[in-house]
């Protein structure tokens, strides 16, 4: 049991570093531009595909093609705001948000499954397959793989909206959009950009959950319920409140189908909201001093 305890331990830290990248896009995005991307779970599995055709047409390893795949998310992103959400009204715009990328992920939806129809698909390559032996038990090499990703890949945005000019507006536009606008900071480009990169970000977190799960055009319906639980338990707006309440919530998930039962399992994560929003309303790092840290 103790060996078995561990190991849930330390799939729920590898798991949720994963979740966290996801989760990270849909909390920047929250927090400059006030919407809620119901589609974010969607692009994840959108991204999954992307990475399956690179490799299946055309032979190129899933973390190589984050290369192509990194890009082309960040434009899909660019253009689902301009298209869809630039026009929503100010006074508006989180609510009917909600409805403008519900659209998007049904049409994204109806486009995969006219191109793969509904079968299910995975991504297969050598890491996926093999384990190394550690800390007393097996480890497959694209969980250790996936987790080292997400932890660049974090610390790589945390440094562009912490330390870059781009990044100060971003940051600027999360603590007073208003105030933003009137020292000059270009909104629309700036809400291009942060929409951009949480697309940017289901690419890698698509890669790694098409290599861990199989899943086909909706798969993305169970993620996006996940992603949004992280994003409220972390805290709406804080990148590093999503990395801490992604580790929480998966580890507590599979500590939970040790100990007690894999049926519950699923329960015990969105629990572990209720719970701690009982307690403090604003998530574990909902306060706006710790904004985008």
């Amino acid at each position: 049991m103790g060996t078995e305890l561990a190991k849930a331990v330390v799939d729920g830290v590898l798991t949720g570093g994963v979740y966290a990248l996801m989760a990270a896009g849909l909390t920047l995005i929250f927090g400059v531009m006030e919407i809620i991307n119901i589609a974010q779970g969607v692009m994840v599995v959108l991204a999954a595909y992307l990475s399956y055709t690179l490799q299946v047409h055309a032979g190129i390893d899933p973390f190589v093609g984050l290369l192509i795949t990194i890009p082309v998310m960040f434009l899909i992103g660019v253009a689902i705001e301009w298209v869809f959400i630039r026009r929503l009204a100010p006074r508006d715009r989180t609510a009917l948000s909600i409805l403008a990328t519900f659209a998007v992920a049904i049409i994204i939806e109806g486009i995969l499954t006219q191109a793969y129809s509904g079968d299910l698909r995975s991504l297969d390559a050598w890491y996926v397959e093999r384990s190394v032996h550690l800390l007393g038990f097996y480890l497959p090499y694209i969980y250790l793989f996936g987790f080292a990703l997400a932890v660049v890949l974090l610390a790589a945005l945390y440094l562009f909206v912490s330390r870059t000019r781009t990044g100060y507006s971003i940051r600027a536009a999360m603590q007073n959009r208003a105030g933003a606008q009137l020292v000059g900071i270009d909104i629309d480009r700036v809400s291009a950009i942060t929409f951009g990169i949480g697309a940017a970000a289901t690419a890698a977190g698509g890669m790694v959950y098409g290599a861990t799960n199989t899943f086909n055009p909706d798969s993305g319906y169970d993620l996006i319920s996940r992603l949004l639980v992280i994003v409220v338990l972390g805290g709406l707006g804080s990148i590093g409140g999503a990395l801490v309440a992604a580790i929480l919530a998966l580890v507590i998930e599979d500590v939970t189908a040790v100990l007690w039962s894999p049926v519950w399992a699923s329960t015990m994560f969105f629990a572990v909201l209720v719970l701690v929003l009982v307690f403090r309303p604003t998530g574990l790092f909902g306060q706006r001093a710790v904004r985008a840290q």
